[in-house]
């Protein structure tokens, strides 16, 4: 553990402090403050403290809570990279971010949970609230997933699919969304069944590329022992020994999302993914997804767990805009905002 103990005392209570960390040797200083320091002085801009560094020593002058603030910043940094971890600024804006918010976890062992790794590329969640999902997927039969375009629903769903895979907990991944754009018009589209449905499958394909051998998928997927189908082929099904994922959910009418549920099998586990501000069901059909927490809320087994705009790990731009878009929604939305379906003026009776 590096060396924390104050180098000199205050004489009053608002002077300021001096505190000393000694690095330890295992630990590069390029790797802890980056190239050219890229990494030191992103830290010195998340700090109140002043930071001065001199071999492996690192200086903190401030206030008595701005330097033990800066202290417990630098440890979780030192713990990253002893850990193997290469630290990059979204990292290092992440563990000053945990750490402001409070919480019993350190920053480092949310940061450092590996889920699966692939030619020398490691899964792991990047906030403390994806290690909250990535956990309740361990724990629960069923999860759900709800949160913004780019907070890693899917992909670390995908993940803990394939680790579970690998690992024999499971005999097969099954992975499906709604085609809702194609419905009643599906007929008219030119090519096969698949070349029709193929757009509305292709991210989770895209997901799969990342974390399979692409080489492998098509025997796989031959096989069954992974199958990409649209959510209407889950119907009639009961899906033993499978991990299944059900993406883009808020596309789902509330019996087609009953009709998933009830797919349950023996030895299964179930992750549902979705953002409900961002629903394209026709004739405005209230959502699944909406209604589903009010129906299994108090169900055992059945886990909740949501992402917001701080858990995107997208570009930076990408957080910022799905934020703006809250303030927007937050700001126009009518008072008679039916609390279930979210924005927007209520349904009449019959309609």
């Amino acid at each position: 553990m590096p060396d924390t103990s104050p180098s000199s005392t205050p004489t009053e209570g608002t002077d300021p402090v001096r505190t000393s960390i000694t690095v330890p040797e295992s630990v590069a200083m390029v790797a802890l403050l980056g190239s050219g320091d890229e990494l030191l002085r992103l830290v010195e801009t998340e700090l109140a403290a002043d930071v001065h560094v001199r071999g492996n020593q690192i200086s903190l002058t401030g206030q008595p809570g701005d330097t033990a603030f800066a202290v417990r910043v630098f440890d979780e940094l030192i713990a990253l990279v002893r850990r193997g971890q290469t630290l990059r600024p979204d990292e290092v804006q992440r563990v000053v971010g945990m750490l402001r918010a409070g919480g019993s976890e350190r920053p480092a062992e949310v940061l450092s949970l590996d889920i699966i790794s692939r030619r020398g590329r490691t899964i792991r969640p990047k906030t403390l609230n994806q290690k909250h999902y990535v956990d309740a997927i361990d724990r629960n039969t069923i999860v759900f997933g709800i949160g913004p375009a780019g907070t890693g629903k899917t992909y670390l769903a995908m993940a803990k699919a394939v680790q579970a895979l690998q690992t024999k907990q499971v005999d097969r991944i099954i992975l499906t969304r709604p085609a809702v754009e194609a419905g009643e018009r599906l007929g008219f589209l030119p090519g096969t069944l698949s070349e029709k449905i193929d757009p509305y499958l292709r991210p989770l394909y895209d997901a799969l590329h990342d974390m399979v051998d692409p080489e492998s998928i098509p025997r796989l997927m031959q096989s069954g022992t992974i199958e990409v189908a649209p959510l209407a082929y889950m119907r009639g099904r009961s899906l033993n020994s499978s991990f299944v994922i059900l993406d883009e959910a808020q596309n789902t009418t509330a019996e087609q999302m009953k009709m998933f549920l009830t797919r349950l099998g023996f030895g299964s586990k179930m992750v549902v993914t979705g953002d409900v501000t961002q629903v394209d069901l026709p004739g405005g059909a209230p959502s699944g997804l909406r209604v589903v927490r009010n129906i299994l809320g108090d169900v055992d087994d059945i886990h909740f767990s949501e992402l917001t705009s701080s858990d995107v790990v997208r570009h930076r731009l990408v957080g910022d805009i799905v934020e703006a878009y809250e303030r927007y929604d937050v700001a126009t939305a009518p008072r008679t905002t039916d609390p279930v379906r979210g924005s927007g003026p209520r349904r009449q009776k019959g309609s």
